[in-house]
């Protein structure tokens, strides 16, 4: 339960975030508004063209007589729409941060240089980090797919299709969107999506918590493009708790930073020691413990 409410607060500190933020805030509706009229469009065709899927995909009640011809294929239309919605949530989110990929790479490395420490990224050019990015999400909608097969089975069975399934389905969506928000900052870590997976896997309720009041705000409409900046600084923040930069060698300050943080290595040649935010001085003889977590001091 602690880690269920923990997610919802990174989401919140990201919402407040960007916020504060305004000319972020504003940049990263763009890409945003941009994908919410791909999937507007693919979401209307589908609607306009349910009946006839429906039609196509039951052709054994076709000599059913009323009103169960109606009732089966009316819910398996009502799963269909469902399950397109369960999908819109996490495509939106891969293409609208294929399409805002600067941007979004930017705004996740300010959120971090704002909270102490930026990790460096990775030497790579725009379209190699596209390309992986891609297939990162690929990779993503593939394990996600089963899990969607399953539950719009479930879909047909009495009461627990229309009680039980879409919560659970929500709950699903939820976690692998978070997995697709993060991709930003642990692309930056270069940490391979297999990893992510097993990271947020092992903290579900985290993921979950995360992820799934994101997945439920992005059915209204226009929300969505609102709520993506705030939900990537969020994502970012989350990802900064769950793999700390400060215990793993070859973190460096990225540009920007407004918080001095330890420097590892050795005092000496002139060079003096800098104090991190916890106060600690930082020790000859390679990385010395990991430092507090920041807590701004008076003035901040």
């Amino acid at each position: 339960m602690r880690d269920l409410v923990a997610g919802m607060r990174y989401l919140t500190r990201g919402q407040r975030w960007v916020a504060g933020h305004g000319r972020w805030w504003g940049f990263g509706m763009i890409p945003a508004l941009i994908a919410l009229v791909l999937h507007a469009a693919a979401l209307t065709a589908l609607a306009l063209f349910s009946g006839d899927l429906a039609a196509w995909a039951t052709p054994f009640a076709d000599g059913w007589g009323a009103p169960w011809q109606g009732l089966l294929r009316g819910l398996f239309v009502a799963l269909l729409v469902a399950g397109g919605l369960m999908l819109s949530v996490l495509t939106f989110t891969a293409v609208t941060l294929l399409i805002g990929d600067p941007f979004y790479e930017s705004l996740s490395e300010r959120v971090e240089a704002s909270e102490g420490r930026c990790p460096s990224a990775p030497d790579r050019s725009l379209w190699r980090e596209i390309w992986i990015a891609l297939c990162d999400s690929v990779q993503v909608l593939r394990r996600a797919a089963p899990f969607g097969i399953a539950l719009f089975v479930l879909g047909f069975v009495p009461f627990i299709g229309q009680t039980v399934v879409p919560a659970v389905g929500f709950c699903v969506s939820g976690f692998f969107l978070a997995v697709e928000l993060t991709s930003v900052a642990m692309q930056r870590r270069d940490i391979p999506v297999r990893e992510r997976l097993r990271l947020l896997g092992g903290r579900k309720a985290l993921a979950v918590g995360f992820g799934t009041p994101v997945a439920l705000l992005f059915l209204i409409p226009f929300a969505a493009v609102f709520l993506m900046p705030g939900a990537v600084a969020g994502a970012t923040l989350l990802v900064r708790d769950l793999v700390p930069d400060e215990r793993a060698p070859g973190a460096a300050d990225g540009p920007g930073a407004e918080v001095p943080v330890a420097v590892a290595g050795p005092v000496g040649a002139g060079a003096p020691p800098q104090a991190g935010a916890s106060g600690a001085v930082g020790t000859g003889g390679g990385f010395g413990p990991p430092p507090a977590p920041f807590t701004p001091g008076p003035g901040a």
